[in-house]
């Protein structure tokens, strides 16, 4: 059992709350993680540069954008 903060002094926290706070701290472990090797794995990447024909097609379609439907 642990304790919360309460105005008037400290209260037991119940054991449910400790197994929603633990699972909620292994999820965020795990998110952490999942970003750390998706980082890890797709950093190289999104460090490449584009390719000028990729610049080349988003150029024409934002020109397609101006001329009305």
């Amino acid at each position: 059992m642990s304790f919360a903060p309460r105005r008037r002094g400290w209260v037991p926290v119940k054991n449910d709350q400790d197994k929603d706070r633990d699972r909620n701290r292994n999820v965020r472990a795990r998110q952490r993680a999942l970003g750390r090797e998706l980082r890890r794995i797709y950093d190289g990447v999104a460090r490449e540069p584009v390719p000028d024909e990729f610049y080349a097609l988003l150029n024409k379609i934002d020109e397609g954008k101006d001329t009305p439907s």
